[in-house]
This record gives C-alpha cells, structure tokens and sequence, in this order.
C-alpha cells in the first residue's frame, strides 16, 4: 500500500473501463457515466472490493480508511473521475453501523479567489458539509497564516489560479508563507484541494497544484485526491465535495474525536449561499440554462487604418427577469466557425451525420457536436497522443518526450486541431473516438461597459476581435469572430456576477481607474452609473491604447464626461505616436503625488485589461508612488497596498 507520502506510481493502478467493467450492472458511455446502484451496494460490495483492490492506487489517511482513486491518467474527465472517486470513497470505507454515529469533524475550507468564483464553491462547500453534520466554515485565506494551519487536523482549501500561474490576491501572503523553507511542519493536518482555472492558460490550475504538493511536502496527508476544474467548474466541484465528504464520514471514532478536539483559528462566518430558485415560478437563466438574447447593435470603434478591430455591442437582456451591477461580466455561449467545421469533418473524412456523444452524454450528429458543443481550435494533449501513436511520424511522438517541452509548446502554437490532422491525414481516428478527446466548448465572459441605471436592459460589451495567421492559416477567435460575423439572430447569454469589482458604496468616495484597450470597459459602465446616479465622489481615468487617431475607444463619450465634469482627471497614453512607446503606468508616475493624495483621501483604485503585462506594471507603478510620493519604505509600501486590498479599495478585473 502506498501513502501520499510515498509518491504515487503514474501508470500502476490506473481504473481503465475494462476494470469498470468488472463493477457490474452499469453504463459507461463516451462522456457520461451511469452507474446503476439498485441492489449494486447491497449484492456486489465484497466482490468489487476483491476485484478492484489489485487494480486500484489506495489512499491511506490515518483513519482507519483505506480509499482507492483514480489517477489522472484514467481515461475519465475531470468530473467523471471526480464522481467515480466519490462513489469509491463511499464503497471502500463503509463503516460498521454503530461508527455513524461518531462525533462529526470539522472541516473548515479556505479559498483564494480573484473574481469570486472560488469563493462561492467555498461557501457552497462549507454549506453542504453543515447539511452532513460537519463544522464547516468558508474562510478567506487573506484571513489566516499559513503556520496557523498547524492547530487545525483537518482543511479543505479552493483556490483559482491568476495570470500565468500566480496565486490569486487574496492568496498571495497564505501562498507566500507556505512556500518558505522554515515553515513549520503540518505532520497532523488532513486535508483536499480544489483547483479552478482555464486550459487555455498553460499553467492550468498552477496554484492549487502548489498549494497541494507543499501541503504534502510539509507532512500534510491527502484525505482526497486534488481535483482540477477547467471553467464549466460545478460538475468537477460537485464531485469533490461528495467525495470529500464520504471520505469524512468514514473516519473512526476515535479520530474523529481527535480532529474535533483540535483548537483552530477563529473562522470568518459563511454567509448563506443564495437560492438562484424562483418562488415565482419563472425561469432562472444561468450558466446552465443561458437566456436567448438579442444583439441589437454591432459597431466598430476602430478606425480603419487601425491595426485592431475593436467592436462595441448592445444585447437586450428584455424579458429574462436577469440583472446586474455595474462591473459584472456578461457570458456568452458561442458557436464554431462552420467553415472550420466544414473543414475538420472533411479531414476526419466524415460526412457529419456520424452519431456521437454530447459533453452530457445525449447522441448528437457530428456536425451538430462540433459546431454547438466541443472546442475545435485548440490541440488538447490526449488527440497529439492519439495520433503520435498512430502515426509513422517519429518526430510527432518526440514531441511527447518530457523534454521536448519547448518544441511541443511552439508545435501546438502555430497549429490547430484542422493542421494535425491535415498534416496526419493518413492515420485513422473514428468520429466518436476523436470526440472523446475534445473539450467542452466553454461561454467566453466579457467586462459589462454599461450601467443598469444608465442603459436599462441593454448590456453593452467593447470587445476586440482575434483574427491572426500562422502556419500558412487564416485564425479566428472563437467568440469574438462569433458575435462580430455570424450573431445575426438570438445568442445564449447569462450574468456572471463580480462581487470583488464594485463601485464603493459611499458615493462621495473618489475613484481611480486604470483601463487601456478594452479595459475602458466596466470604466465606461462605471462613468455612466456614477452620472445617472448623481455620485458625488471624484474621478480620475487614464486610458491608452496605440494610437489615438485610430484606437480612441469611446472618444467623444469621454470627452463628454470630461466636459461636464464628471471626469475630474483624464490621462491618455497612445503608445504608438511617438519613439518612444508611452503607457498608462508611465501616466501615473507623472502624476505621483497627485495620485497619492487621492489615495489618502480614500479613493478606490481600479485596473482592467492584460494580466500578463499591463497589471504587473501598473502594480509595480503603484508601489513606486506609495514609496515615493507617500515618502515610505518598500516593506510600508507593501502593507499599504495590501491594506487597500483588504479594504476592497484596489480591485482588479484583469484577463
């Protein structure tokens, strides 16, 4: 038996379906999992117990519970291995009937959230394991030590990855701290991760991952396998909590009094999860059930010589009983590109009508799945080991080689899922095989530049639109090439609300926003919600973009609002009109002591747009001007701005 602890084999044990197979009566399709449970507990337990341990990587956790997984490398996504390893938990450490009533333990779950998200599964975990029996509480983990997690024996932690694989803002001192070479020993702690990020990004869920892989290093024992979730998160999180919460009620009676008996630091009190229900009646439109929205206007905002397209839209939200907030991001749920469709059915040698299955497991042609349901650009990873396999490329299957990392990363970056198999025409993959290897296709979310007091229903969106070439190819952005050429009629649409992205409640409170390119967006929405109304507080905009002739995003609004005052200061940077290129963090140093000023008067500062290079630099420009203009060390500058965070009086909504 192997502990955590002991590192895990990547290829022993993996649950193939052949093994499943072997569970009795169930279904397994291509994307869904079905198990039949009638009678399955009752009749088959012992037996699978005896065909599945020689197969299965167990989890030993000090309770008294010995828990088979399914590695990541099983044939399974990330919501089915995450339900196959709660049902496991369940069967593999049923407990003797008098064990059921054991003290139960507590299970506090910390997040790290940037947007909101993680922090909402938190709550939603916390909330559920109180339906359990358990002491849960959600706890920001901007509120604790790292160190502090010595005094607890049991801890769930969620947390979202930001930029390129940073830990989230309200993570950083907690991701910090745990990352020290002296940190103290976690031998008594018990605990699971969550990990929520994006594919697209290549350090998918990098923090959770470090967070998971210290906490083991510190002595910490995994009473759960970490799940990582891609942004159709729920599913894959819904999974985790059962199966963390099976594992727990597993524990013998004697650790359960141990982990409820441990002292742990004062947790900040879950406030109730909201009920999404209607009482009424009518239709709750989410990311689920998107609501079938108009595009009502469709406008370039750059100039033709411009070297961007830029476009702004107007989608009514008339009648679907949605609202928002200035600050929330709109979601769209996009369709292919049909050429693009045309051309992968012709490469799979398809005709279209091929019956395959749907991310929920319903069967659909295979025209439908690939334009509606799967992400067809991108090349995911287990399609290049599909066809490396296959193929008589050597060169392809060198690709895979630990390290070759470089070469495969600028592979895939100059390629398509159209161009691998175009290029590997000769090796054979069947419709519903090739879809096993797609990804859901994911709503693309985008800034709101409008103010419900200002525009009502209709939700405006400053979006630019990706086309570039590479390896010989004309590109499209999936979602901006979507709504920019093909949203003639209704497109699905829900509210993702930015609760860490708003205007500060007292209206006389000035406010700084930093937004180049298409961060103006929520800035715009702000600037009109501050207007109608009739917010006293100051404000100050520095916008930039490349050049002013051509990329002026909202020009003459802008202009308008400066005019009439609204805009008490208005900074531009166009990068490209002069030598030497000029950005808005450049605009704030000009403007040092002005900034600080505000700043201590109470201001709010706000950034949007890149995450990759405009918001470091702007972060770093705020250092410099809090240790300049405000006359203070480095060490002072830094609380300072991590004091502005814990105020919520610097927020980011960065991308």
């Amino acid at each position: 038996m192997l502990s955590p602890a002991q590192g895990r084999p990547r290829k022993r044990g993996a649950l193939h379906r052949s093994t499943v197979a072997k569970l009795g009566e169930r279904k397994v399709e291509a994307l869904g999992i079905r198990l039949n449970l009638s009678g399955f507990l009752l009749h088959r337990a012992q037996l699978v117990r005896d065909t599945l341990t020689p197969h299965l990587l167990l989890l030993s956790f000090k309770m008294d519970v010995q828990v088979p997984y399914i590695p990541e490398n099983a044939p399974f996504s990330p919501a089915q291995r995450a339900w196959l390893n709660g049902f496991l938990a369940g069967l593999f450490s049923q407990k003797p009937a008098e064990a059921t009533q054991a003290p139960k333990i507590r299970a506090n779950v910390y997040f790290g959230t940037e947007t909101g998200n993680s922090e909402a599964v938190a709550k939603q975990t916390a909330k559920f394991l109180q339906s359990r029996g358990f002491e849960s509480q959600a706890v920001n983990l901007s509120k604790i030590s790292s160190s502090a997690l010595a005094g607890e024996a049991c801890a769930l932690v969620v947390t979202s990855t930001f930029g390129d694989g940073d830990p989230p803002d309200s993570a950083k001192a907690f991701y910090t701290e745990l990352q020290a070479p002296d940190h103290p020993r976690l031998s008594e702690l018990r605990y699971s991760v969550l990990a929520l990020g994006d594919r697209n990004y290549e350090r998918f869920c990098q923090c959770g991952k470090d967070i998971d892989a210290r906490l083991e290093a510190l002595g910490g024992q995994r009473i759960y396998q970490r799940v990582d979730c891609d942004v159709d998160y729920e599913a894959a999180a819904e999974g985790w909590r059962n199966g963390v919460a099976t594992v727990l009620e597993a524990a013998s009676p004697a650790q359960s009094a141990k982990i409820e008996a441990k002292a742990a630091p004062p947790p900040e009190p879950t406030r109730a999860v909201p009920d999404k229900s209607s009482p009424s009646g009518e239709t709750v439109y989410n990311r689920k059930h998107p609501f079938l929205a108009a595009v009502s206007a469709n406008r370039l905002l750059t100039a033709p010589a411009s070297a961007k397209e830029t476009r702004h839209f107007e989608i009514s939200l008339e009648g679907s009983n949605l609202s928002y907030n200035a600050g929330d991001a709109l979601g769209i749920l996009p369709c292919n590109c049909p050429d693009l469709v045309e051309q992968i059915l012709k490469a799979l040698n398809c005709d279209g009508e091929e019956a395959v299955p749907s991310p929920e497991g319903t069967e659909v042609p295979l025209h439908k799945a690939l334009l509606e349901f799967y992400e067809i650009t991108k090349i995911p990873v287990g399609l290049l080991k599909c066809i490396a396999e296959r193929s008589a490329d050597p060169g392809l299957r060198q690709l895979l080689e630990p390290a070759a990392v470089n070469q495969l990363k600028s592979f895939v970056s100059q390629r398509e899922i159209v161009d691998l198999l175009l290029e590997h025409s000769s090796t054979k993959i069947n419709a519903s095989e090739f879809v096993s290897h797609l990804r859901k296709l994911a709503p693309r979310l985008y800034s709101i530049a409008s103010s419900p007091a200002a525009h009502g229903h209709s939700v405006h969106l400053t979006i630019s639109i990706v086309r570039y070439e590479t390896n010989g190819r004309k590109r499209k952005g999936v979602c901006s090439t979507f709504l920019a050429d093909r949203a003639q009629q209704k497109v699905g649409t829900f509210v993702h609300q930015s609760a860490h992205f708003r205007l500060p409640e007292d209206q006389t409170r000035p406010v700084i926003m930093v937004g180049p390119g298409t961060g103006i967006a929520p800035f715009r929405g702000f600037l009109y919600e501050r207007e109608a109304i009739g917010a006293a507080g100051r404000n100050w905009l520095f916008f930039g973009d490349q050049k002013e002739s051509t990329d002026f995003l909202y020009q003459d609004e802008l202009f308008r609002f400066k005019k009439n005052g609204l805009l008490t200061q208005f900074n531009t940077a166009f990068s490209r009109d002069q030598p030497e290129k000029i950005y808005v963090q450049k605009r704030m140093l000009e403007n040092a002591a002005k900034l600080w000023a505000w700043l201590e008067e109470g201001a709010h500062f706000y950034v949007c747009g890149d995450a990759q290079r405009m918001a470091k630099d702007v972060d770093a420009a705020l250092h410099t001007i809090i240790e300049q203009a405000g006359n203070k060390s480095k060490e002072e500058a830094d609380a300072y701005v991590k004091r502005l965070k814990a105020e919520h009086r610097y927020q980011r909504d960065v991308y």
